[in-house]
């Protein structure tokens, strides 16, 4: 999701913030901080501290507490967000505290993400770089003015180095901390433009390689706080019994059985299930298999079976006829198709698949009256304050959350039905917090899983084989329509996060990208790289299958094609090198893809081997080439990469959530296959960043190409067998190969 939010009308004071781009220069301009923040590092700066705006409070001692306002679930954001603050203002990084921020979207909303806190579509960097960039200038030059009234100078006499501020004719330096001691803030606060900005070659921590995240030590020795570790005086326990089937009613409850377990305090009638409250943890979840549940039996979902309507979509994909809502035209790419030389068409499925995150969903809720307190390991601190407050009849300004540590996201962090667990219960024990824990069991069944969605592509050639016109059919069901019904509606029926990725910078002369939108009732959710996840392994599958049509070496083919594209050749080029690419490989191949998702140029080669009576494939090992743009943080991101290789090898041969009737058939990691250890591929990356180009997101970057690359290597390694349908289970490689 890469819209962009504007906000204005704000009243510019001490308290508050104001952004406005203009077509010359974005101009900053900010307020006191505020309230406080619940970390997993530090507390915030207490009343009297020196803030020069409202990301940065700095201790009389020199200590610089810096704001972050994403949500920290191991992508390493916690430390390049106020690294951006800390770089500007040529804070000393040793002495820098960071804070996370509280649920105040005034202030710390992304303004590349509607204005609202949310963390996810690796929006966080790209939304907030510039806008830090200049929170950091700012508050510089608020040091600087308050030094010079200090020293008597002129501010233009004055820099800084290192957290200190330096005369030099004189010799005097001024430790930040003996500005803040001071206290004097300038009224008006100085404005920071994008002339205020350091120039790249004065970077000192931008791109450096030393950079350690701060969020690594306390979670190595056990201190650091995710929501699974939230302690409360007086606090409850919560479990919900849901439905096997996604929106059905309990109907009838007989609950004796449960309230006769010792510690069990109350069973609560909800509308979408039977909660639990009790004074652990086993006392709610013996309950609650004690319940004895009447469900209603009228859910749509009833109807659902993924394998039925999988074929269903991909017959709706392939019917041109079928119309659906355009996500991209150029050209005329239906006659320059019906006239092209030769048509090669295709289809692409996949299979839904969980998130599966290492904490499962979880929260803790504390409700007085019409106010209520959360903590919450949540993607989503604004969405969190609304539906919370629905939940009481409340507004959300009453609604404070408290963002913990993340045990991993991917997008289902940023729903809210474990919010609404929490608070419902809380909201019955008036006055005492509790924590509502999901089980495994409920978080794979109770997933809202990445769409089911089949794919249907032609590309018509020339004579010479050129590329005349592609076109793109995409059938799936829409996340926006549940979770952004007033975007859905504005942009006509279309969710372009479920068609992200189709679009491509390759040279195409008419290109046509339609979305068919299917409803069967079930909630379906944003995952590790959503669409791109699968639309790029429809497209580098179909580039490779171009080139095979004419006899052409797929890395040349891309080339080509990118022939305007400098930094896509780059990595494509890196990456070949790095493979060495030409060289032939016993009982092994090297398929190749790529992908611009998220401003980021990423290239990747895979290294595989087939077992042809078993039809399991092994991934040895991975090149990668990624061009950020900015690389703010050179090690982190090769770190990013290697999570995005793994988890997208994962899901490219063994994830899969099989739906029957409704009914989710896998319930924990026995039965929901994710990669083991012993399996994943030795991964190899290069960061080649592009000095002057804007910054790209990181967070899901390196997932799209890696199943493609890895179809591409069989199809290389088996002479054209191709494989259409995330995951390439055994059963359906050894059907290719047969076929």
């Amino acid at each position: 999701m890469t819209r962009q939010f504007e906000r204005g009308g704000a009243v510019l004071s001490r308290r508050h913030f104001l952004i406005s781009i203009g077509a010359a220069s974005m101009t900053v301009a900010f307020g006191g901080l505020r309230g406080e923040a619940f970390s997993a590092t530090v507390a915030p700066a207490a009343e009297g501290d020196y803030r020069p705006n409202a990301w940065v409070a700095i201790d009389t001692d020199g200590a610089v507490r810096i704001i972050s306002p994403a949500s920290e679930m191991g992508q390493g954001i916690m430390t390049t967000l106020p690294l951006i603050i800390a770089e500007e203002m040529d804070a000393n990084w040793d002495k820098v505290r960071v804070v996370q921020a509280p649920s105040d979207a005034d202030k710390y909303g992304n303004p590349g993400f509607y204005g609202v806190q949310l963390t996810g579509g690796s929006e966080s960097t790209r939304g907030y770089y510039q806008m830090l960039r200049l929170v950091g200038a700012q508050t510089r030059m608020v040091i600087l003015v308050g030094a010079a009234d200090m020293l008597r100078v002129p501010v233009r006499e004055l820099t800084t180095d290192l957290g200190k501020v330096v005369h030099q004719s004189s010799g005097r330096v001024l430790d930040y901390g003996e500005v803040a001691a001071a206290g004097r803030l300038p009224d008006p606060l100085p404005q920071a433009t994008e002339a205020d900005l350091k120039s790249t070659d004065k970077w000192r921590y931008i791109g450096r390689r030393e950079i350690q995240r701060v969020d690594v030590p306390p979670k190595v020795n056990g201190t650091a706080i995710y929501g699974m570790d939230v302690q409360l005086p007086s606090m409850l326990y919560g479990a919900v019994l849901r439905a096997q089937v996604q929106g059905e009613r309990p109907q009838s409850i007989e609950d004796a059985e449960a309230k006769a377990v010792r510690g069990i305090l109350h069973i609560v009638p909800l509308s979408y299930g039977v909660g639990i409250i009790g004074e652990t943890v086993e006392a709610t979840l013996r309950a609650r298999e004690l319940l004895q549940v009447t469900w209603s039996a009228s859910s749509g979902v009833r109807n659902y079976t993924s394998d039925r309507l999988l074929e269903e979509y991909r017959a709706a994909a392939r019917d041109l006829g079928r119309a659906g809502v355009a996500a991209h035209s150029e050209g005329d790419a239906a006659n320059a198709i019906g006239g092209a030389a030769r048509v090669i068409q295709a289809d692409y499925m996949s299979d839904h698949v969980a998130h599966a995150a290492m904490e499962p969903m979880n929260a803790t809720a504390l409700v007085h009256g019409d106010t209520i307190e959360l903590w919450a390991p949540t993607q989503g601190p604004t969405g969190t304050q609304a539906f919370a407050a629905e939940v009481v009849g409340t507004t959300p300004d009453k609604v404070k959350v408290n963002t913990t540590l993340l045990g991993g996201g991917f997008g289902r962090k940023a729903e809210a039905d474990f919010i609404v667990d929490a608070v419902s219960l809380a909201k019955v024990v008036e006055g005492r917090p509790v924590k509502v824990i999901w089980s495994r069991e409920d978080d794979i069944r109770h997933d809202k899983f990445r769409p089911l969605e089949a794919q249907h592509i032609q590309v018509g050639l020339d004579a010479e084989g050129n590329i005349v016109g592609w076109r793109h059919r995409i059938a799936a069901d829409s996340i926006f329509a549940r979770t952004m019904p007033d975007l859905f509606k504005e942009q006509h029926g279309h969710d372009d996060v479920v068609t992200e990725g189709a679009r491509f910078n390759y040279a195409v002369p008419a290109h046509r990208i339609d979305y068919i939108r299917q409803d069967n009732g079930l909630d379906v959710g944003f995952w590790f790289a959503v669409g791109v996840g699968y639309t790029r392994f429809a497209v580098e599958c179909m580039i490779d299958e171009v080139a095979a049509a004419k006899g052409a070496n797929p890395l040349q083919l891309r080339l080509e094609l990118l022939r305007d594209q400098p930094r896509a050749r780059k990595v494509i080029e890196t990456v070949a090198r790095m493979a060495e690419w030409d060289r032939r490989r016993d009982g092994r191949a090297l398929g190749l893809a790529y992908s611009d998702a998220f401003g980021t140029h990423c290239a990747q080669i895979a290294e595989v081997s087939l077992d042809r009576e078993t039809g399991e494939i092994r991934v040895h090992k991975v090149w990668c080439a990624v061009d950020p743009g900015v690389a703010i943080q050179p090690v982190h991101i090769e770190a990013m990469i290697i999570v995005g290789i793994t988890n997208g090898t994962s899901q490219a041969l063994f994830e899969r959530i099989d739906i029957a009737n409704g009914e989710v058939q896998e319930a924990n990691f026995d039965t929901y296959r994710v990669i083991r250890m012993s399996e994943a591929p030795q991964i190899e990356v290069a960061v080649v960043p592009t000095p002057g180009s804007p910054v790209g997101g990181m967070g899901q970057v390196g997932l799209p190409p890696i199943g493609p690359a890895i179809a591409n290597a069989v199809a290389r390694l088996t002479g054209g067998v191709r494989l259409r349908h995330y995951p390439f289970l055994p059963d359906r490689v050894k059907a290719a190969l047969e076929a």
